[in-house]
């Protein structure tokens, strides 16, 4: 399976010939990329900075922020009852999604932590 990333014109190049080449029934995709690990590493950053500032009193766990956020920002996430009675997220992994998806992800937290007084740490680099 040929993969470019069309980063230049020779990496155009290639996709094209790849293109061409291919046989019928092949299929090609051209999406945007996933999120990166700076996008990654920031976003589990503001959701620990969240769940510890407890914003409107609620105490959840920084992947429980994540799917409180991602759910606010429009994603399918729901709840069920784990087997030991507490809540447990599915249907949401911010792995799959985008750049520009995980950058209005951080927005949303950023804003959310804004509007209820987290305090951000230098590690977040805010």
């Amino acid at each position: 399976m040929n993969r470019v990333i069309l980063g230049n014109d020779y990496s155009r190049k290639r996709a094209i010939e790849a293109v061409v080449a291919a046989p019928a029934g092949y299929v090609c995709e051209v999406r945007e990329p996933k999120r990166s690990s700076e996008q990654n590493d920031l976003m589990w950053s503001l959701l620990t900075a969240i769940s510890q500032a407890e914003p409107l009193g609620r105490k959840h766990t920084p992947d429980d922020w994540k799917a409180l956020a991602m759910n606010a920002c429009g994603w399918d996430c729901q709840f069920v009852e784990g087997l030991d009675g507490r809540p447990f997220p599915i249907g949401f992994r911010s792995s799959k999604l985008t750049k520009s998806q995980m950058s209005n992800l951080i927005e949303w937290l950023l804003a959310f932590g804004a509007e209820h007084g987290v305090r951000w740490s230098d590690k977040e680099g805010l």
